[in-house]
């Protein structure tokens, strides 16, 4: 299964962003209202300048304490960001979040955010897949 096809089943298509300039304390609002574990963060929606994930700000609330909820994002947003294009595969994109051990990835094509994959919909797509071949196995023992 490839990126593009997780991209096409997700339940909350395209991404949520917030500028650099953005408040912590906004951040969490966004990640709370939404129901999501992570934001993009980009200036003008189309240029993947960094994330922040809900892991990152208890690092963050831990280390620098509530203060922190007053300063702008772009002082704790990950800029070193790893990608994938949409043709990778579900297998390859899953294999860098475990080693790497992050759950949020950016698909990216030519610079562009094109979307936002997770660890959740990377297991969902692969199950749903896992069921179709079941279901075509099943069939074919059957005589179908």
């Amino acid at each position: 299964m490839l990126i593009q096809q997780v991209l096409q089943v997700k339940a909350i298509p395209g991404v949520i962003t917030l500028p650099p300039s953005a408040a912590m304390s906004e951040v969490i609002k966004v990640l709370s209202k939404k129901r999501i574990g992570g934001i993009v963060i980009s200036s003008d929606k189309k240029f993947c300048e960094g994330i922040i994930s809900e892991r990152d700000i208890v690092k963050i609330l831990s280390r620098n304490g509530a203060v922190a909820l007053d300063h702008t994002v772009d002082n704790y947003m990950t800029s070193k960001l790893i990608s994938c294009t949409p043709d990778a595969t579900a297998d390859q994109v899953l294999t860098v979040m475990t080693e790497k051990r992050f759950r949020h990835m950016p698909v990216i094509v030519n610079s562009e955010l094109l979307g936002l994959v997770t660890i959740g919909d990377i297991v969902k797509a692969r199950l749903t897949e896992l069921e179709m071949e079941k279901e075509a196995l099943e069939g074919m023992i059957m005589g179908y």
